[in-house]
């Protein structure tokens, strides 16, 4: 997967997008955005690069060790250039709509359980979507300049610039990937939906 053509970028909260690229975790959780299609979330691609954002992320809805990286930025704040170290595989996409699989992921992800709760419980009709992210740390991390197309509460954009992934190499190796996985379906189910 070479092509610029093929590849996409889904936007997630900074401190998640540095856990990803650490290992540290390999589950992220959407239920939509204010400018999705629709207004519900959906996996409109499942090769990605990761797009760190910052204007939305909350100390008080991480946990502690998390919290303590984040600076709070003022509405519509970006930086003038971006960091793009990772892409990933969105291996699983699954559907939770039971409070207590939702309680049971906790120790999977970086927020605490105030955000968790929150996101579940937003627009109570539709489930919560676990996505499992199979991440790939790039041999070497671009700095791209923002573009105000790049902003807004939207989880997938396009980049204007190439992103080189030659020589990436994954984050956790096949064994502890896999066994991070099955940990993650045990606890919130086996039905996988597909990528659109």
């Amino acid at each position: 997967m070479n092509k610029q053509s093929e590849i996409h970028v889904l936007k997630e909260w900074a401190v998640a997008t540095d856990a990803l690229e650490r290992g540290e975790t390999i589950l992220l959780l959407r239920k939509g955005g204010i400018r999705e299609e629709g207004k519900h979330f959906r996996v409109a691609h499942d090769a990605v690069l990761l797009y760190p954002t910052y204007e939305h992320q909350q100390p008080h809805l991480l946990k502690p060790r998390y919290a303590d990286l984040v600076r709070p930025v003022p509405s519509g704040w970006h930086p003038e250039n971006v960091r793009i170290g990772a892409f990933a595989h969105i291996t699983d996409i699954l559907q939770v709509s039971e409070r207590e699989a939702v309680e049971g992921l906790l120790p999977y992800h970086v927020w605490n359980e105030q955000f968790a709760a929150e996101r579940f419980g937003w627009k109570p009709r539709f489930p919560l979507f676990v996505l499992l992210l199979r991440t790939y740390k790039l041999a070497k991390a671009t700095v791209i300049p923002y573009r105000p197309e790049y902003g807004g509460c939207k989880s997938w954009i396009d980049l204007a610039e190439p992103i080189a992934l030659e020589g990436m190499v994954p984050v956790l190796d096949d064994a502890e990937y896999a066994r991070r996985v099955a940990e993650i379906r045990a606890i919130a189910g086996n039905e996988q939906l597909a990528a659109a």
